[in-house]
């Protein structure tokens, strides 16, 4: 069996949206409370992995089914498009991975009840209603919005409360800080195929908006996390210094953005997009330990 075609269709590369989110709601959790606990920060890590390797494999078949992706597109080739996986086994492979996050969510169910439920019967669902199903997300320029709340702050302060019990309004500035670090990825992929996407009728926020505003709305999603972090000065002054690193990677990405016409160049400035929002995973951290 060759399993690169579904390596490729579970997109490793979006995997940071994924963990990083649980990763800084563990380090607020500790931060808070001086409590960890191991195995449900592992139920919690893998059930986001999978829930976005899930939603990962379910975008590539639909987008497929809807003509979304072209032997046109700048991205990377995606396996349903271009044959290398048939449309049942990426569905097959999708629905595998909702059954596995489903294993973890029952688990953190069984330490924090019904209120894992109601963060999961969502989480789950719009695996496929984020591309699919009668109001796809992605195809109404929500998609940015979707990965504040789901992928920032739902996933931050869900995080927390498996941890501790409770709710903290310290994780939901977190996860808006993380959920727009990640809604930068994206917007960048969506002005990378603004004019592709508008051929197929999928209406994004790059679509929608156009170029100039859509790049404006990436400028805000760039920088509006350094401006929030002042609110962190109640808490610790690192807490809003030590993450400012990311803008090292944040200034080259907006002035290529900027400057750049949409095209394939923006394969290198999504790169950066990742790689940004790990460095601002990593600079938190520090701040918290030190």
């Amino acid at each position: 069996m060759n399993l690169f075609p579904y390596i490729l269709a579970s997109r490793p590369k979006t995997l940071p949206a994924a963990i990083v989110p649980v990763w800084l709601g563990c380090v607020l959790a500790w931060y808070l409370s001086g409590e960890f606990d191991g195995c449900l920060a592992f139920y919690t890590l893998m059930g986001a992995v999978w829930i976005q390797v899930g939603t990962n494999f379910f975008n590539d078949a639909i987008d497929s089914d809807k003509g979304a992706d072209t032997e046109k597109r700048l991205g990377p080739m995606r396996a349903t498009a271009s044959g290398a996986l048939s449309r049942r086994a990426v569905y097959s492979a999708a629905i595998a991975c909702l059954l596995i996050a489903a294993v973890f969510g029952y688990l953190l169910f069984q330490a924090r009840g019904w209120t894992i439920v109601a963060i999961g019967i969502p989480s789950l669902y719009l695996c496929y209603g984020y591309t699919g199903g009668p109001w796809p997300l992605a195809y109404k320029g929500l998609g940015e919005l979707f990965v504040v709340l789901f992928f920032g702050v739902v996933a931050v302060a869900g995080t927390v409360y498996v941890q501790l019990g409770e709710w903290r309004w310290e994780a939901v500035l977190l996860g808006l800080q993380v959920g727009l670090l990640s809604a930068v990825l994206i917007s960048i992929n969506n002005l990378r195929d603004r004019q592709e996407d508008e051929g197929n009728n999928k209406r994004t926020m790059a679509v929608l908006l156009g170029e100039k505003r859509a790049k404006q709305l990436l400028m805000l999603e760039i920088f509006l996390p350094a401006v929030l972090g002042v609110i962190w000065l109640r808490n610790d002054v690192h807490l809003t210094i030590y993450p400012l690193v990311y803008i090292v990677l944040a200034i080259p990405i907006a002035r290529g953005v900027m400057r750049s016409v949409p095209g394939a160049v923006y394969n290198q400035y999504l790169a950066l997009g990742g790689l940004q929002l790990i460095i601002f995973g990593v600079a938190y951290h520090l701040a918290v330990t030190f």
